[in-house]
């Protein structure tokens, strides 16, 4: 299936809200700032310790809703399985997640430092359902 309008978009808008799952089954709301990497995957910078984290390791499928500036604008979803990268395996993807979402750091050094304070993860989310299709 064709995901592009939803990618396309969130390299636009990356707001969202991404669902995981908890163990009781109910779901756990978190917002985040998601980008797409050059595999097509949406990506998300979180800690090691976040609840959110601890839910996919458990259970490793998510779904995230992204959402225009304007809130009541366009929005898609996404859904799919979670891949979480941790240090030191994460840092490449991490700068990369922060070129995509903010541009250049001023000291990239302080940023590998703050990511290894906080314990910071990567998580992939491979798309495997997208939408909305219809709106209204």
């Amino acid at each position: 299936m064709d995901h592009q309008d939803a990618l396309d978009f969130l390299r636009q808008n990356g707001q969202a809200v991404l669902a995981t799952h908890r163990r009781d089954g109910g779901v756990q709301l978190s917002p985040v700032l998601a980008t797409v990497d050059d595999e097509s995957r949406v990506v998300v910078s979180t800690r090691e310790t976040a609840i959110k984290t601890l839910n996919l390791r458990r259970e490793p499928r998510a779904s995230l809703c992204a959402i225009s500036q304007g809130f009541f604008g366009e929005w898609h979803t996404v859904e799919g399985t979670v891949e979480i990268v941790s240090l030191p395996a994460a840092m490449d993807g991490l700068i990369d997640y922060y070129r995509r979402a903010s541009g250049e750091h001023p000291d990239w050094d302080e940023y590998r430092r703050a990511m290894e304070a906080e314990r910071r993860v990567l998580l992939r989310l491979d798309v495997q359902r997208s939408g909305p299709r219809v709106q209204g």
